[in-house]
């Protein structure tokens, strides 16, 4: 009787570590979008950055799927695609891309600090998944820090800079969460690989109509921000989420999702040794405090 009862929850267990362990890794791979974005925008047009990124990562998109031979999605994946391609392909990199002209890489990283909670709630609301009270007090402690720190880093005031990666989060957590939910019937790759083909007929003609003035200007742009635009072509767009949408769906997107609490002070030590913006003992802390909260919600209960 008792092996019979627990031989079923170690499989459930080890597929939630597993998330986890996807999850952190996809998560190390976003934490320096912002900063390559800062590094991007420097030289290059923000429009530019935010859609061509995307139309390169479709290309190897493309590329993937022909070589794994994958078939096309059924009907009813459609629309949840067009959500990953309206949050996370175009939504929250164009508007992070127009804040970070303006705004320090450490600061946005901080502003997009809210995300695991925006990602939670729109499951709940979804009706995706269930999370406990114990959650929703982990989840709103370590979105507290976050706001905490970053009204703090900015003089307890927000900017236009800051409103616009605020409209990012919601757009990116449902881009989050539509994907997270569909790669468990289709996988993690082809999630991404297929809203990455969907958006190709909506992104080049705007990048052929918005960015044709400056395309004789791009000879002119540096090595390091051509570098930066490789890597959230490459990085952000395409292999990060990979591992994401596959750790999601492994381990369930409010519990999966709040690793990202993590992201915000990765990306501070990616804007310290990339950009040299300042990394002090009191980001330390406060890093410390949201591991300290992913542990705790960890361990909170998720129903599906």
């Amino acid at each position: 009787m008792n092996t019979a009862t627990t031989c079923p929850a170690r499989p459930i267990a080890f597929d939630e570590t597993r998330g986890m362990l996807l999850g952190l890794a996809g998560v190390a791979i976003f934490s320096l979008t912002i900063p390559f974005t800062r590094m991007a925008v420097a030289e290059l047009n923000p429009v530019f950055v935010a859609l061509g990124r995307a139309l390169g990562a479709a290309v190897l998109a493309g590329a993937w799927l022909a070589w794994k031979r994958v078939p096309a999605p059924p009907r009813a994946a459609w629309w949840p695609l067009a959500l990953v391609v309206a949050g996370c392909i175009v939504g929250f990199p164009l508007l992070t891309s127009l804040a970070l002209r303006t705004l320090p890489a450490s600061h946005g990283a901080l502003l997009v600090g809210v995300l695991p909670l925006a990602t939670a709630l729109y499951a709940a609301l979804r009706g995706y998944e269930r999370p406990s009270q114990g959650f929703w007090v982990m989840a709103l402690s370590g979105a507290g820090l976050v706001i905490a720190f970053a009204l703090a880093q900015g003089g307890g005031s927000l900017h236009l800079a800051d409103l616009l990666v605020l409209a990012a989060v919601p757009l990116a957590a449902m881009g989050y969460a539509e994907g997270g939910r569909l790669a468990r019937s289709m996988g993690g790759p082809e999630v991404i690989c297929w809203a990455l083909l969907l958006s190709v007929p909506v992104l080049l003609p705007l990048v052929a109509w918005l960015c044709a003035p400056q395309l004789a200007q791009l000879g002119q742009v540096g090595f390091h921000a051509w570098t930066a635009f490789g890597y959230v072509t490459f990085g952000s767009t395409f292999t990060g989420f990979f591992f994401w949408y596959r750790g999601l769906a492994l381990g369930g997107v409010a519990r999966v999702g709040q690793v990202q609490l993590l992201q915000p002070f990765l990306s501070l030590i990616g804007a310290a040794v990339l950009l040299g913006e300042a990394l002090t003992l009191v980001n330390c802390l406060f890093a410390l405090a949201v591991v300290g909260v992913v542990f705790a919600a960890r361990r909170m209960q998720v129903r599906h």
